[in-house]
Parts: structure tokens; C-alpha cells; sequence
């Protein structure tokens, strides 16, 4: 009786241990959902996300990172003309008016469709 119950308990502990997964926090997933909707250049999933989290671009901008770069840089190494054209869009003038955003695309996608938008938009 009593190997029996030790073997409950442990068969249980070990099915619960084995089933647990970390939780994802929501800030991470829609980090990661915006990092994959720009790099497979989809602007209306990336739209609708943004909207559904009820979130905005020039918000985010500073504080989200995919592999390493911007939002604006991560649609520029990913060559996503309509994502990277709506960030643009949506961000203020004064975050692109330094030119680190150009100078970082002329410098390491110097062909990409987005370095006029970028001028544009920031008025250089």
C-alpha cells in the first residue's frame, strides 16, 4: 500500500514536471509576432496586430528589438518595402530626422526601397 502511493506521487510529480512549459509573457509575444510580420513584409497583419493589442508604432519603436536592430532596420535587413513603409509612416518626424536610421541603411543595404521613404519622410 504505501509503495503504491509513493509511486502515485511520484509518477505524478513527474507528469506535471514533464508538462510545464514557462509562460510567455504578452509583451514577448507580440514583440515576436511584429518581429515576424516585418521580416514576411506583412503590413495588414502587422496592422491588425498593433490594433487588436490596441498599441502604436512611435510607442514601441525604442523598446522593441529584432535580431539586434529597430523595427525600421530590422524591414530594411529583411528587404519588407510595405512593412517598413508603414513604420515609417507611423513614426514621428523627429525619431528619423538624426539620419542614424539612413546612414545605418545606406551604409549596409545601400539598394533598399525604404532609404528614400526614410528621406523623405524625415525631410533630409
Amino acid at each position: 500500500m504505501f509503495k503504491l502511493s509513493k509511486l502515485v506521487v511520484i509518477s505524478a510529480i513527474a507528469a506535471v514536471s514533464l508538462s510545464y512549459t514557462a509562460p510567455v509573457k504578452a509583451d514577448d509575444q507580440l514583440a515576436i509576432s511584429i518581429c515576424e510580420y516585418i521580416a514576411a513584409d506583412d503590413k495588414n497583419r502587422l496592422r491588425s496586430k498593433l490594433k487588436s493589442s490596441r498599441v502604436k508604432i512611435r510607442n514601441i519603436y525604442d523598446s522593441i528589438q529584432c535580431n539586434g536592430n529597430n523595427l525600421l532596420r530590422h524591414a530594411v535587413a529583411s528587404n519588407a518595402v510595405d512593412a517598413g513603409e508603414y513604420i515609417v509612416k507611423n513614426l514621428s518626424k523627429s525619431s528619423l530626422s538624426d539620419g542614424a536610421d539612413i546612414a545605418w541603411a545606406e551604409g549596409n543595404h545601400a539598394g533598399s526601397a525604404l532609404i528614400p521613404v526614410i528621406k523623405d519622410r524625415a525631410g533630409l
